[in-house]
């Protein structure tokens, strides 16, 4: 029996900025391995490079050195045409805010990544029904953002970034903007969708209760991934 991949592997990863004449080092010889079905803790303080860990990972930005694995397949080699693809199949993204495009429904707003991809509307109207439906959101199909409450919003960002099945998906503080009944609601069904869709999570968060829930939990001390 073979063994499973890493939705998200790095390995050995450098990424540093210029700050005037030096350099500001953000991750060091970096390694981290995210397995599907598992959810994975960011806690870290602020300015200890948790957003550009989560970049490098999702490839919007390139590591200076080191390798970035996604379902097995390394990434530092690519194009950018060829890692804006893989992204838009296998990375889901959410962010503390929604991003949501008002002027479409719910429904519309998870549809469109669908349509992008190529799939006919058809089949990502029933997608897209399907998950808002598990999130809750049933009665709010047709509903543009406006109109729909903090908490909901959230959730159909989470639908929008699995609506194309991906392996991995990263969250930088899903719930940082919401109350804390609506954060717990939201966080629940986070829980329960990547569960149910076997997907690899790595969320950042500063809250440390939501935080306990997740399989594990790691930080970024000295720019090496650590569990605490």
């Amino acid at each position: 029996m073979s063994r499973p991949i890493p939705a998200l592997f790095l390995s050995q990863v450098e990424r540093s900025y210029r700050q005037g004449t030096s350099a500001l080092h953000i991750l060091r010889g970096a390694d981290l391995a995210v397995w599907p079905g598992e959810l994975v803790a960011l806690v870290a303080p602020s300015g200890t490079g948790k957003s550009t860990l989560l970049h490098v990972a999702g490839l919007l930005e390139k590591p200076d050195a080191g390798e970035i694995y996604i379902a097995g397949k390394p990434t530092a080699a690519l194009s950018e045409r060829a890692r804006t693809a893989l992204r838009r199949t296998e990375i889901g993204f959410v962010y503390q805010f929604h991003h949501l495009l008002p002027e479409f429904s719910a429904l519309e707003n998870v549809v469109l990544p669908q349509i992008i991809r190529g799939l006919e509307r058809e089949d990502a109207d029933r997608r897209a029904t399907e998950l808002l439906s598990f999130l809750g959101l049933g009665e709010r199909l047709n509903h543009r953002p406006a109109e729909l409450s903090g908490g909901e919003q959230q959730r159909v960002a989470i639908a929008r970034a699995v609506a194309n099945a991906p392996g991995l998906l990263l969250a930088d503080e899903p719930t940082g903007n919401l109350d804390p009944k609506t954060s717990e609601h939201v966080f629940t069904t986070l829980i329960a969708l990547v569960r149910a869709s076997r997907l690899a999570a790595l969320i950042a968060t500063h809250n440390m209760e939501l935080a306990a829930r997740m399989d594990r939990r790691v930080t970024i001390r000295d720019g090496q991934i650590v569990e605490v």
